[in-house]
Formats: structure tokens, C-alpha cells, sequence
């Protein structure tokens, strides 16, 4: 697992579903009164659904330079979310994956639906080129994740990049998979260091912190509060027997550091998704999500799961997805579950197809409804709805000219 790459493409889908926002009487009438909408992604671009239109809008935002796009981090309000833009990448044939990637520069903006505009932030005193939205902590304090001389690293800055203060130290690891806790007082992340990947909590300025799960041969990933703040949700991937990450097994812990859980066996759990074909091929770590009432939504695998995509044993990787396709190699599926972290009980809310796998499953903030994404071997995915007890699956987009759509998430 390269290390750069899990920054870019993980740390995202992780803190839109885990920002956490006190949200006043007034500004939950007005968002009662808007129907309901998600964001997702497209071969690059950024899809709006919205309940009662017929037809998805592909935001178009004209900016020079600007070549990919992608949704982050939303605001308590509903309306404003920051969106993360990169330039042509610098890697490429010749430009090893790990050198230059983090040469591309990248920009953040402020778009606000109410009015569809789009503001840059973050640009001021800027400490590199490529740096990601990591955690919104308020309306005018961030997290971002900064690459510098391939060395990654969180700094606290206002809106406009100022005032930057380190909440992770140079060399100690790559920190990504962060999460705020419901009373916005700490933060969960996970640190990959020279040690593994490990689950820490601190406080909002990096300070007071606490190792939640560590342990040789473990790689442990992704971390989200539970809604009462008691529990930290995670996953644990053994990568020694698996040096693709494609399986792992739903974890908790305390956030003082007591009590960890592994609540699934076997490694039960679909976490380094790949899909489509070698036109359509994508993917991107998957990982559980609360619910409303404490329970836990995963993409479970059925015992004879097998990929379509090998991962490469002992090759160079040149691509930085480093797989061969082999779809005759591909069997069983997966499903979507919901964990009872109390009794560790499995309730399946899709059933196991052969060769359809379910995955990135994202509950509605009135916990009614659940977002999925669905791919059948080598087709890429289409986002699915269904209600919260599995009833009433429908298929609503696969992207632009149906080629493709992932990464849902809801507008708060």
C-alpha cells in the first residue's frame, strides 16, 4: 500500500461522512425544507443528484489548469462544501509514482450551492504544492494534509491557509483518515508510521495524544466516532498474508485507548475495492460507517470472494494500482451489512450475487435511507438507493455515458 496515494483517494471519502457539525434549529427548518441530494464522482468530475429532477448535474466549474475534481468536506449548514481541484498530474512514464505525484499542485475552493459560486481558499502562505482538505474543524478552521519533499504532515489553518500550525510533526508518519468526535474536542486519525499503521486520538491543536489501536503484522485504517462519542470505528487488515489489502475485519475502540474490538473474523470485509475493466478500472479503500442508532454498515464478502483483480506479488509497481486482470479468476461477491457492534450480530441488507459487489455504503443524515455503489466483475460501478432495512433497492446514476459513478455522499 503506497502511502501518498491512500492520502489522496481515502482521507476524502472518510471525513465526508464523518464531519460532525452542531447544527441550529433554524438552519435544520430551512434544511428540512430542501430535498434531499448527494455528490459523487465521475471520471473526473463532480455529479449532483437531487431528489425529484430527472436528470443529474454534472457541476461545471471554469477554472485554468484545473483537470480532476472532487467534493470533501461539507458545512453544517448544507450549503457550502470545500472541493479539492488538481492540476495535470507530473507523474507518469519516465516520473516515478512516488517522486512526483505530490508535485502536482493542487487548489482548494469554497463552492456554495445556494448561489453556485466558487471560491479559492487556502491560499495564502502556502507551505507546498499539494496539499488535500483533511478535517473541518469550524466554520473558519481546517486540517490539510501537506506533501512536501514526499514528506506528509496535518497543519491547522484558517479558511484562507493562514496561520498554520503543525498538528503532526515531519517523519513521524503519514497521518490521514482523520474524524472529528461530536463535541468537535478531538480527533481520530490513522498514523502510517515506520512502525505500521496505527489509530491515535488527539485534541484539535495535535496535542494529548492517545494510541487507540497499534500491533505488529496489523494495518489499522479509516477511523469514525461512533454518534454517542464513546467508540472509534476502524478496520484491521493483515498484510503480511495479504499484501494487496484486498479483505480486512471491522474494529472498535475506546477513545482513551481501552478496549479494543475486533467484531468480524476472517477478515470479512472488502476493503481495497477494485473494479471494471482494464478501460474502466478504478477503486479506493473501503470503509464501515455508523449509523444514527450505533449500529455498523460494511461491504461483507462471501467466503469464496475472489477478485478480478490480482494483485502483483514481488513486481514493480508503475501504475500505482499494480493489479493484472484476470476476470476468469473472479468468484463469489459481496453484500452489504449491518453490524451490531454490541453482540456482533450480521444482518444482510442486499443478498450475495455471484460477481456483483456491493459497496460504500453511506446512510442519509436522517438515517431513512442508504447510498451503495454496485459493480457486477468488470463493469465499473452505478450508485444504488435503498431504505435502511434493505427494502426497495433502485439504481440511479452509473456516471457520465454510463461509465461509471463511485464515491457517494449526502449533502448534510
Amino acid at each position: 500500500m503506497h502511502l501518498v496515494h491512500k492520502l489522496f483517494v481515502v482521507l476524502i471519502v472518510v471525513n465526508i461522512a464523518s464531519a460532525v457539525f452542531a447544527i441550529s434549529p433554524a438552519v435544520e427548518s430551512k434544511k428540512q425544507d430542501r430535498p434531499a441530494q448527494f455528490f459523487f464522482t465521475s471520471h473526473g468530475r463532480t455529479g449532483l443528484w437531487t431528489e425529484g429532477q430527472a436528470q443529474v448535474r454534472y457541476l461545471e466549474w471554469d477554472k485554468p489548469n484545473q483537470v480532476t475534481w472532487q467534493t470533501c468536506l461539507p458545512f453544517g449548514d448544507g450549503r457550502r462544501i470545500i472541493v479539492l481541484s488538481m492540476e495535470a498530474r507530473r507523474d507518469g512514464p519516465g516520473r516515478p509514482f512516488e517522486e512526483y505525484y505530490t508535485q502536482t499542485p493542487t487548489h482548494l475552493w469554497l463552492y456554495n450551492l445556494a448561489d453556485d459560486s466558487l471560491e479559492e481558499i487556502c491560499a495564502k502562505e502556502r507551505i507546498a504544492p499539494f496539499i488535500t482538505p483533511a478535517l473541518l474543524l469550524s466554520d473558519d478552521r481546517l486540517l490539510i494534509q501537506v506533501v512536501k519533499d514526499n514528506v506528509g504532515q496535518i497543519f491547522s489553518v484558517r479558511l484562507d491557509g493562514s496561520d498554520a500550525r503543525a498538528f503532526t510533526q515531519a517523519g513521524e508518519g503519514l497521518p490521514y483518515g482523520l474524524s472529528l468526535s461530536p463535541d468537535r474536542s478531538r480527533v481520530a486519525f490513522h498514523l502510517a508510521s515506520p512502525q505500521g499503521y496505527q489509530v491515535w486520538t488527539a485534541d484539535i491543536d495535535g496535542s494529548n495524544r492517545i494510541c487507540v489501536a497499534a500491533q505488529a503484522g496489523h494495518l489499522y485504517f479509516g477511523t469514525q466516532w461512533s454518534p454517542d462519542g464513546n467508540w472509534i470505528l476502524y478496520v484491521d487488515c493483515t498484510h503480511e498474508t495479504d499484501p494487496g489489502h484486498d479483505w480486512a475485519d471491522v474494529c472498535i475502540g475506546k477513545p482513551d485507548g481501552s478496549d479494543h474490538q475486533v467484531l468480524t473474523t476472517g477478515q470479512a470485509m472488502w476493503f481495497a475495492a477494485t473494479y471494471g475493466s482494464p478501460r474502466t478500472r478504478g477503486g479506493g479503500s473501503n470503509v464501515p460507517a455508523w449509523t444514527l442508532d450505533g449500529k455498523i454498515l460494511f461491504p461483507q464478502r462471501s467466503t469464496d470472494a475472489s477478485l478480478a483483480w490480482e494483485y502483483r506479488i514481488g513486481k514493480p509497481d508503475l501504475d500505482h494500482f499494480n493489479r493484472d486482470y484476470k476476470p476468469e479468476s473472479a468468484r463469489g461477491g459481496t453484500r452489504i451489512s449491518l453490524l451490531d457492534p454490541a453482540t456482533k450480530s450480521i444482518t444482510p441488507l442486499t443478498e450475495f450475487q455471484e460477481s456483483v459487489w456491493d459497496f460504500r455504503a453511506c446512510p442519509t443524515p436522517d438515517g431513512k435511507q442508504i447510498l451503495f455503489c454496485r459493480a457486477s466483475t468488470g463493469v465499473a460501478p452505478a450508485i444504488w438507493k435503498m431504505n435502511s432495512d434493505g427494502s426497495h433497492p433502485q439504481r440511479i446514476t452509473a456516471g457520465i455515458a454510463d461509465a461509471g459513478a463511485d464515491h457517494p455522499r449526502w449533502v448534510p
